[in-house]
């Protein structure tokens, strides 16, 4: 250190370290918020579809596998678009990746919105899939690298309660449009407003966005890198005349083998099950809650509206409260506390839900919605944030929401079709398996990266 307002910098570490070790700043609280302005566009888009599913049914004359194929299609969007992005936001930066991936979305929500074919809407809802794949590494990796070590999985944790936020959005948005008579388009309309979000989030982050300095001390000269901290805290920053030009990781060549070589392999591994599993329950269960709630309740648009609000409060709620917890119980316990809620609660709908007790099927379908929005929810997308360096952070973010898709790619389609073959309470107990095999995951690789500084691991 210089004198009292003056932080001298001899190393790339010593970046590294300051971000660890201070508080988060005004400055840097807007730049997570934008980011996770980010993480409601991109639930927006994924869930805006689910409450006019039956229109679409009626209006493209879908079958079952049809309207599977019809959602599933943005899922491998997507997978092509994460494991694209997380390669090239570890290699051009965050923030150059965090304006393009936008675009897409302005553009196939809008495209989607106004499509007079089912082949025009599946190509646009392909791209809004390409688009969420290329945001969401780039979003939690933005949110890892301005927060300190000490709050940095509460922050990251943070884009859970966004995304059940944004599944409700989507309830409140048709609801005018319902009670105005616009039954037959509301699906449009509904897809449609995530472009304004889109193009309000696109906004906000030329206006505030900056690269992260955790990024710039590894890809950047040094006295470059060292700007973009004295922008970021609004500290003076000097480079020490000792100081050493260490060798920028932008010259080392980018692979998704190092997130399986040495002791990142057994992390990999639990977060692709766990973001997996996570995302096929969940797309299963909780993209067609407004199907579900017609099922449970009666016909009709209003029902769905109500199902989708009232189910979401309860990812809301499971969502904040794990956020809270996350230094303190850890990634790994909250997963399995929230896999065997989701375990218990897919068993007891299954044998339970056809009786005569309304009550039932609304209390177990609540409590499912809670434990995935408190354990494997979260979880998976921030486990595969934190396990790795900032050097690796997109690529790991990136094969995790990879494997997200993957998951989301079947919960799309198997549900209806299990749905139109079994029935409701059937699927239910077939679904089972998957947040079991969760658990067992989970019970054997014990990896917990809250506590653990990445950074500095040898």
């Amino acid at each position: 250190m210089g004198s009292s307002n003056t932080h001298v910098i001899q190393s790339r570490q010593d970046i590294i370290n300051f971000v660890n070790s201070n508080p988060v700043t005004s400055k840097s609280w807007k730049i997570i918020l934008v980011a996770l302005g980010g993480i409601f566009v991109d639930a927006y888009d994924f869930t805006s579809l689910g409450i006019g599913a039956d229109q679409l049914k009626e209006q493209f004359n879908l079958s079952p596998a049809g309207l599977g194929s019809l959602t599933a299609i943005m899922a491998f969007g997507a997978l092509l678009g994460a494991t694209v992005g997380g390669y090239y936001t570890d290699k051009f930066g965050r923030n150059k990746m965090f304006l393009i991936d936008l675009f897409f979305m302005v553009f196939a929500a809008l495209g989607a919105a106004l499509a007079t074919d089912l082949v025009w809407l599946f190509i646009f809802r392909f791209l809004m899939g390409v688009g969420v794949g290329l945001d969401v590494p780039v979003a939690l990796s933005f949110i890892a690298e301005f927060s300190n070590l000490k709050k940095k999985g509460q922050y990251v944790n943070l884009w859970c309660p966004l995304w059940y936020v944004a599944a409700t959005v989507t309830g409140l948005v048709v609801l005018p449009f319902y009670l105005l008579g616009q039954h037959e388009d509301i699906w449009r309309w509904s897809v449609g407003f995530g472009a304004v979000a889109a193009l309000i989030v696109l906004i906000l982050r030329y206006r505030y966005m900056d690269e992260s300095p955790m990024w710039a001390a590894h890809h950047l000269p040094l006295k470059e890198a060292v700007k973009v901290l004295e922008k970021t805290y609004d500290i003076q920053v000097t480079v020490a005349k000792n100081a050493k030009e260490e060798p920028l990781s932008r010259s080392k060549k980018l692979s998704y083998k190092a997130i399986f070589q040495g002791k990142y392999r057994a992390r990999t591994f639990l977060a692709s099950i766990i973001t997996a599993t996570q995302s096929m329950q969940y797309f299963a269960v909780g993209f067609y809650i407004p199907t579900i709630s017609t099922l449970i309740f009666g016909k009709g648009m209003i029902y769905a509206i109500i199902g989708t609000l009232f189910f979401n409060l309860f990812g809301i709620i499971g969502g904040f409260t794990q956020s809270r917890l996350t230094e303190q119980v850890g990634i790994r316990k909250l997963a399995i506390t929230g896999y065997t809620i989701c375990s218990l609660s897919l068993v007891l709908m299954g044998l339970t839900g056809d009786t005569h007790f309304i009550a039932l099927p609304i209390l177990f379908i609540a409590l499912f919605i809670f434990g995935q929005s408190f354990g494997p929810g979260a979880q998976g997308m921030t486990m595969a944030t934190l396990s790795y360096p900032t050097e690796l952070r997109g690529l790991g973010s990136g094969w995790g929401q990879g494997t997200t898709r993957i998951g989301s790619i079947l919960g799309f389609y198997l549900f209806p079709v299990v749905l139109s073959i079994g029935g409701i309470y059937t699927t239910f107990l077939v679904l089972t398996i998957v947040p079991v095999i969760g658990l067992i995951a989970m019970l054997l690789i014990k990896w917990e990266p809250i506590g653990t500084d990445v950074e500095k691991e040898e």
